[in-house]
């Protein structure tokens, strides 16, 4: 009987009266009792007393955890996923982590106008290389690095070479993951293979389309707290109010922070979604940059978004500002 009843499914134990075991949203086991346990208490002389408005409240709430399992069931053939959603308090809990600070560095625009361009600390004395992975068709930002005398690690697979040739630059057709299986290698395979014993500080500027997490995830903390400034896209940030995505997104962030100070965010307004609970807005992709706690040694809350030297990265889209819960506003 037993064997019997594990190939049932949740919802033909309870049409059949026998228990399973659920767990709540605290995530502690409960147990819902079968229908011999709902036909009523007992009194002293042993008679059974029927509890009917307690069963009809049984009898509505399992039809109705019946309805929307079916719900579920039917949108998740069609291509959609219902689930609980992550508390707005938890995600607005990491967003206040990652407001911008003024860590004493005034911001400068590295590359030209639109998309490519990032505003990074001017602090780049000392600094001779930068890794960047995700090429597509726009190397001005590696270009403007070449013309400060910072050489630069490109790497794309989906492309053959970046679109402006420089001596500054060194090209390799892979793609940054996780792993060092043939197309992807980790950065720090990539680093090992033209600085590996380099001690010096480095940047670290990242379009790469989802995998900036796992690349992150994969990461020594040794490698990461090597660079003194990173810029990074990150994507499917709407994706935060998912419960199992804000698990790894925001240790993510947290291994992040270990190291670094978020010093600007810029909404790239090539997808122009946010995702809103309440008080609480997420842009879809948005560009972080990061600045390493090494080299501050005071912050202050940034107060005025947008940066004056921010630009859309197209101007055939509407912009997209930062949402207000992402900084302090005065």
């Amino acid at each position: 009987m037993k064997k019997r009843q594990k190939l049932l499914t949740e919802e033909q134990w309870e049409l059949n009266g026998n228990v399973f075991e659920t767990r709540s949203r605290t995530g502690t086991e409960k147990k819902i009792p079968d229908n011999r346990s709902r036909q009523g208490a007992t009194d002293s002389h042993g008679n059974r007393h029927s509890d009917a408005k307690g069963d009809a409240i049984s009898t509505m709430n399992r039809n109705q955890q019946g309805i929307l399992r079916r719900i579920r069931i039917g949108l998740f053939a069609l291509g959609y996923n219902v689930s609980r959603q992550t508390p707005a308090a938890e995600v607005l809990g990491l967003i206040e982590k990652l407001r911008p600070m003024d860590c004493g560095k005034e911001l400068i625009r590295i590359g030209k106008a639109g998309d490519g361009a990032y505003l990074i600390p001017n602090d780049l004395e000392g600094i001779e290389y930068c890794f960047s992975p995700g090429v597509n068709t726009v190397s001005d930002f590696e270009n403007h690095l070449a013309d400060l005398h910072i050489k630069s690690f490109l790497a794309d697979y989906s492309v053959g070479a970046p679109p402006i040739a420089r001596p500054e630059f060194i090209f390799d057709k892979k793609f940054l993951g996780a792993s060092d299986r043939d197309p992807y290698f980790t950065l720090q395979s990539w680093k090992d293979k033209y600085l590996k014993d380099y001690p010096g500080d480095m940047i670290l500027q990242m379009d790469i389309e989802r995998f900036e997490y796992e690349v992150i995830f994969n990461t020594p903390d040794s490698l990461l707290d090597q660079f003194r400034i990173m810029v990074i896209e990150f994507h499917d940030l709407d994706k935060l109010f998912d419960p199992f995505s804000f698990t790894l997104m925001s240790s993510c962030f947290e291994k992040i922070l270990k190291f670094f100070h978020v010093v600007h965010i810029h909404p790239n307004n090539c997808i122009a979604e946010v995702a809103r609970r309440g008080a609480v807005e997420v842009p879809k992709i948005m560009e972080f940059t990061f600045y390493n706690k090494r080299r501050v040694s005071a912050t202050r809350e940034q107060t005025v978004f947008p940066h004056q030297l921010d630009e859309d990265n197209t101007a055939l889209l509407p912009s997209v500002r930062l949402p207000a819960c992402w900084y302090v506003s005065t």
